[in-house]
């Protein structure tokens, strides 16, 4: 029988308590890197939480902007608030109008699977192509947009389409011998720091005076 010395039995010993070490560093590893994902999606999602916020922010500023271009009151000279009345229906253009006074007014697309507004590009800037209003181009109201700091990377943009104003429920008559009256739907984006976190948001409004 051979003998077991105790050396041998020592060197067994610590063999397993290696063995031990080593599982109990995998385990800590493990939960080390785990630990670390979870802070940094938190960190993500705080993050998109604040760039959400942003932008949303900027889309009700630029709703509120298209209020006063079609109500005023307006500081521009280029105020064009005169433009939106029952008989002007003509001037908002199919697929939205890209010129001048008429930027950003559009015909609504009843045919289409897609409404004017999903069809508009609000990145396009271009003076001569751009078929969306920009923060401030109407009503000369400003807006800090930009890459420095934290605010959102574009100004807001928006678009605006006519529609008949069937009244509270279809029940108000009106004089058949004025134009039929109309209420206007506001499309506008906002961004946020990042230009591809964007939110739309879209009212219908009434202009109280004709």
């Amino acid at each position: 029988m051979p003998n077991r010395t105790p050396s041998s039995r020592a060197s067994r010993q610590q063999g397993v308590t290696l063995v031990v070490v080593l599982m109990i560093l995998v385990v800590v590893t493990i939960l080390g890197i785990g630990g670390a994902q979870i802070a940094l999606l938190g960190e993500r999602a705080t993050r998109y939480d604040r760039d959400y916020l942003i932008a949303s922010q900027a889309a009700e500023a630029a709703l509120m902007d298209a209020e006063f271009d079609i109500r005023g009151p307006n500081t521009n000279a280029g105020s064009r608030v005169a433009q939106f009345s029952p008989n002007n229906t003509g001037i908002f253009a199919p697929g939205c109008s890209t010129t001048g006074a008429t930027r950003g007014l559009c015909e609504p697309n009843a045919d289409s699977v897609k409404p004017v507004w999903a069809q508009v590009d609000f990145l396009d800037t271009g003076a001569a192509t751009a078929r969306t209003v920009e923060y401030g181009e109407f009503t000369g109201r400003q807006f800090d947009a930009g890459s420095a700091g934290v605010k959102p990377a574009h100004k807001p943009r928006y678009v605006v389409e006519v529609l008949p104003d069937s009244g509270a429920g279809g029940s108000k008559k009106f004089d058949p011998n004025k134009p039929p009256p109309v209420m206007y739907r506001i499309t506008s984006l906002g961004f946020g720091p990042r230009e591809e976190t964007q939110v739309a948001l879209q009212i219908t409004f009434r202009k109280e005076k004709e």
